[in-house]
């Protein structure tokens, strides 16, 4: 069985091995869709394949729609060459069940893949020729969060945006350039309106969107390089919109095991793709069950029906009190714990880490104890079923295989929002106090201890990159497994640090108790369990 519009076409084939086509005629849909396009995307990747073409899928099997998705890459082309066109733009989906059984979907949905490359002339052109299509509703983006950021660290602007800056709207380089300037095309034609929707899994990904394009197209109309009234057009939400979202589904690598059973079941294109630029991708991708996109409802244009395929469209607060739900009390904090705790004890997947009873019940108490009593309920989602179905489903997935090391990357830049919200919450509470706070803390502690970079057995492990790591590091030099505290002067820069944890932990009253907590963690092999259990047998 090959992936191709020739290779569907013997549906008792793939359907007699469990299978799922798609219910219509692509070439139909093709056809529609580029005289009338309604929907185009940019960001080629997995979650793109796995999550959002999918869900176009099931409109257009139901027969809620009439076109499909074009869908333009605008950082690594490679994709489009080795990923989309050799399969006529087709996917396979799999979707990794925790009981261990999967669905497998051909995703056909998306009926044309482009470079978002301003040197290609053939794909610039068509990408210019459908922003000037009256029909197009929304354009929607998963270029990851650093893919809005027009600055580096030092706050001064990348070179190639100030490249783009002064050449204008002709050959943009920087994607935000090129989106810009394909908004230009609109403008000059009818200023037509149209959303803007990101799709990233940051907070207020909207905005961000929104700060980078009316940044260029404010320099370029100061530079006199386009027309000042094409800054109102951004400007203008009856126009342009830029809805909020958020997102959440685990699209991992294409993993091996997943490679061998399609095989064993005759499915041929299964090369797992490395990209130059260190995309991995394939012409399947794996995907969890579990997913939730809920988008603020900001179309000036219209919108597909989504919400017939699950997608919750709502107001921006209730898009940001999910984002906060989910990134403060029911998922976010939760991985922290076991991605900091898992490296300490040597496990290297956190389905595996979901084994440990020791764990388990960390990560269970952390939640139903004490991020619940302070959760932002957003209405439309239940917060503790939204944890049930993490803490039973979605971390002991044994087909998810994701690992504590990974989650452990960048933490320092984490914890503000996964620990500090909830600690100002309860600071804010009358009836809550911050000195019952006992897990939260611990986690703090953790961290620290795992900035020793050694594990519950006295061995060394890799720490994973942070970007705080040899500030922070320095204040520990010296501490060994055995060492007796107290650890203050060691601890104090670090825990009173208000960019580390979004306040000062002796201000709030708990700086002594995650020295505490410290000590108890370093005080030799075996601590940490040791620690564990005397704190969540409690």
């Amino acid at each position: 069985m090959k992936l191709s519009n020739k290779g569907i076409e013997n549906r008792q084939e793939w359907e007699t091995q469990g299978f799922e086509l798609p219910h219509y005629d692509r070439e139909i849909i093709k056809r529609k869709t580029l005289e009338a396009p309604t929907w185009l995307h940019f960001g080629a990747g997995n979650i793109f394949r796995g999550f959002t073409a999918a869900c176009h899928q099931t409109l257009l099997n139901e027969g809620k729609a009439d076109t499909g998705i074009i869908v333009a890459e605008g950082y690594d082309y490679e994709l489009i060459d080795r990923a989309y066109k050799p399969y006529d733009d087709l996917s396979l989906l799999v979707i990794l069940k925790a009981d261990g059984s999967t669905e497998k979907k051909v995703i056909g949905s998306v009926v044309e893949s482009l470079k978002a490359d301003s040197n290609n002339e053939k794909d610039w052109n068509t990408l210019k020729e459908l922003f000037k299509k009256p029909s197009l509703q929304m354009v929607s983006f998963t270029i990851t969060e650093k893919g809005y950021s027009l600055k580096q660290n030092n706050g001064d602007y990348f070179g190639i945006v100030e490249k783009d800056f002064e050449k204008g709207p002709s050959e943009p380089q920087y994607f935000m350039g090129k989106l810009t300037a394909l908004c230009y095309e609109r403008y000059l034609n009818g200023k037509k309106p149209i959303a803007l929707v990101s799709m990233d899994n940051c907070s207020h990904n909207g905005t961000k969107l929104y700060e980078a394009v009316s940044t260029y197209a404010k320099v370029w109309a100061e530079k006199g390089l386009v027309e000042a009234d094409f800054v109102n057009y951004i400007n203008n939400p009856e126009c342009i919109s830029f809805p909020w979202s958020m997102i959440d589904k685990i699209t991992p690598r294409p993993d091996a095991s997943v490679k061998a059973d399609l095989e064993r079941l005759g499915f041929e294109d299964t090369d797992i793709i490395c990209t130059d630029k260190n995309t991995y991708t394939a012409p399947f991708v794996n995907a969890e069950a579990p997913q939730y996109l809920v988008i603020e409802d900001l179309f000036p244009n219209g919108r597909p029906c989504l919400e017939e395929a699950g997608v919750i469209f709502t107001d921006r607060k209730t898009v940001d009190k999910v984002e906060k739900m989910k990134v403060c009390t029911c998922l976010n904090p939760l991985h922290t714990a076991l991605a900091v705790y898992g490296c300490l004890l040597s496990h290297t997947l956190i389905y595996e880490e979901m084994r440990d009873p020791l764990l388990k019940n960390f990560i269970e108490k952390l939640a139903y104890e004490e991020g619940i009593k302070v959760v932002v309920d957003p209405g439309i989602i239940r917060p503790s079923d939204f944890i049930k179905e993490v803490i039973e489903v979605r971390f002991p997935n044994p087909f998810m295989p994701d690992a504590p090391q990974r989650i452990a990357t960048d933490t320092s830049q984490k914890l503000p929002i996964r620990f500090g919200e909830t600690i100002k919450a309860y600071a804010a509470r009358e009836d809550l106090e911050v000195a019952d706070l006992k897990l939260v803390p611990l986690v703090l502690a953790g961290w620290c201890r795992y900035l020793l970079g050694v594990n519950d057995e006295g061995e060394q492990f890799e720490i994973s990159p942070d970007p705080m790591l040899e500030v922070v590091s320095k204040y520990l030099e010296g501490i060994k497994l055995g060492a007796k505290g107290p650890f203050t002067h060691q601890l104090k820069p670090i825990l009173s640090d208000k960019t580390l944890f979004g306040v000062d932990l002796y201000e709030v009253g708990l700086g002594e108790k995650v020295e505490g907590y410290f000590e108890e963690l370093v005080a030799g092999i075996g601590a940490v369990k040791r620690t564990l259990a005397k704190y969540t047998a409690e």
